[in-house]
């Protein structure tokens, strides 16, 4: 896998507003917020896209749910939030590392576009 932006976060070769680290996950502030709460969780193993997630990835893509929902509890989402996870060209995604979007601190729509 060719290295990307948040590989590049990781390594710590570009800064990143990083809320939260562990051996496994990395949670850091979107740089393009599309809400008032709008943060990432990457998983440090680089997987390009929830497409290419191995059962061997189980218990990882768990612990990045769980990461999510931990720091968004810890940012003050306690009336809701939404995480969304792009796979692909058309589902849109720019960045081919696995990431969950968390968005929150306002009322979200459906459908979202």
């Amino acid at each position: 896998m060719s290295d990307t932006i948040f590989s590049k976060i990781i390594n710590r070769e570009i800064p990143a507003e990083i809320i939260y680290e562990d051996d496994l996950a990395l949670a850091f502030k979107d740089i393009s917020p599309q809400a008032p709460v709008h943060f990432l969780v990457i998983p440090k193993k680089p997987i390009p896209q929830i497409s290419d997630a191995r059962p061997e990835d189980q218990a990882l893509l768990g612990h990045l749910l769980l990461t999510a929902k931990q720091v968004a509890e810890q940012v003050g989402l306690g009336n809701g939030y939404r995480v969304v996870i792009n796979n692909g060209a058309d589902g849109g995604q720019t960045v081919y590392h696995l990431h969950l979007h968390v968005l929150g601190g306002r009322q979200l729509q459906w459908p979202p576009g």
